[in-house]
């Protein structure tokens, strides 16, 4: 049997702003042409219906989801499990030419679902479409040149909205932009951000020190408070932070101490990065949110990782580092190497950070393969740290729900705020 994956990709704007995300899956066989590929196509659709039951309704909340239907999930009626705002019914070739699946997409349109047509073409199929649909799809690298442009400006004179897939370089990006569609995808567009922070002042900053410290096997809680407390905008996030409606205490926390002890240690070395990055004047530009949760995403995702790899020479905690530090060239305009010589990171860290190097370096590829939905090198790596394939998926996203849910609280600390007095223990997130 072969494995089942799904990973979530951002899908942004011209501006870096993000639109949604599309939900890639692996495993399925859309084709019908023989009963052993429908078996496979009933197969895959189970293992991922199953999966969404449980999961749809926390971890892809929020967002707007594209995602593609085959017709066996079509039948199992399972764009049902999201609300329709929150939904594009994505369909392919093999699902416009089969009638039933038609009549399915038809129905979710009818119930006010959006419909979204992955690489259209000028093929009487998917023109008698049109009416129906809300989102064209353009692959930037199986469409000539010629047909992409004639398909916005189609696209354009309906009133649809128009997002060029396939993104995978500098030079992707900008042929994509010169079409001026209303969305962009693409393993490049996931990476890009709108600006970098340029400032070598940000990196003696006391975020680096403490990302470190916090996130040592046997942490000095003194040294913590010292770091913090030398550092006016960390003291003033971590306080908000830890009288928010997440830690709802009787007694608020007035000093950094307290509020260290409110959130614990382990709550605590997730939260430093968002706050240290988060307090930045030009952390709010467009499109760096997406970014810097995909950056403790990868911190996340790595050390959740090293909990089934084999023979790894890292702690968990140093695995952690290595996911977060793996972005900091797109948060300090300098490249990685000058960076990391400033960091006390060990050196088979920097290896797989710079090249890839060793069972870290094979680690690191993991999670980048997962990100791009690269699905054999992703069974390949898997297999060779000794990982079982099975779990990626729900170790990816428990992660990425800890992400969301953490990041929620830090850009809107006092939604649904308890009322002054109700006690309640405070969460440890490990």
């Amino acid at each position: 049997m072969s494995s089942k994956y799904i990973v979530r990709q951002p899908i942004k704007d011209p501006g870096g702003k993000t639109l949604g995300h599309e939900i890639l899956y692996h495993g399925e066989n859309q084709a019908f042409s023989s009963d052993n590929q429908q078996a496979s196509d009933f197969a895959s659709a189970d293992t991922i219906y199953s999966f969404l039951t449980q999961n749809s309704t926390t971890t892809l909340k929020g967002s707007l989801n594209f995602m593609t239907f085959t017709t066996t999930l079509l039948m199992k009626k399972t764009p049902r499990l999201f609300d329709k705002s929150e939904l594009v019914i994505q369909i392919n070739d093999s699902v416009i030419i089969h009638p039933l699946s038609m009549h399915f997409v038809n129905q979710f349109a009818k119930e006010g679902y959006k419909i979204a047509v992955n690489e259209f073409q000028f093929a009487p199929r998917y023109l008698a479409l049109l009416d129906s649909i809300d989102y064209i799809k353009v692959n930037l690298q199986t469409t000539p040149e010629m047909a992409m442009h004639n398909i916005v400006e189609v696209a354009r004179s309906m009133h649809k909205r128009c997002i060029v897939t396939n993104i995978e370089t500098d030079s992707d990006y900008r042929k994509a932009l010169m079409l001026k569609p209303d969305g962009l995808e693409g393993p490049y567009v996931a990476e890009k951000v709108s600006t970098r922070v340029h400032s070598s002042a940000y990196l003696q900053s006391s975020f680096f020190r403490l990302m470190v410290a916090v996130t040592k096997d046997e942490p000095d809680v003194d040294e913590i408070e010292q770091m913090i407390s030398m550092d006016a905008s960390l003291t003033y996030n971590l306080l908000k932070v830890a009288n928010s409606a997440f830690f709802a205490l009787r007694n608020r926390a007035t000093t950094v101490h307290q509020a260290i002890m409110t959130l614990g240690l382990g709550q605590l070395k997730q939260w430093v990065y968002l706050l240290s990055a988060s307090s930045g004047s030009e952390a709010a530009e467009t499109g760096t949110e997406e970014f810097l949760k995909r950056s403790f995403m990868r911190a996340s995702f790595c050390r959740e990782l090293m909990k089934y790899a084999k023979n790894m020479p890292i702690s968990q905690a140093e695995a952690y580092l290595m996911g977060m530090f793996s972005t900091l060239n797109h948060l300090v305009d300098a490249p990685l190497e000058e960076i990391l010589e400033e960091l006390p990171v060990s050196g088979v860290v920097k290896d797989a950070l710079l090249r890839k190097e060793g069972r870290c370096g094979k680690l690191y590829e993991l999670v980048l393969s997962y990100e791009a939905a690269n699905w054999n090198g992703i069974t390949a790596l898997a297999e060779e740290l000794g990982i079982p394939n099975q779990i990626l998926t729900n170790v990816y996203f428990n992660c990425m729900e800890d992400v969301n849910v953490l990041w929620e609280q830090l850009s809107n600390p006092t939604a649904g705020q308890a009322p002054e007095g109700t006690p309640a223990a405070p969460e440890t997130v490990s």
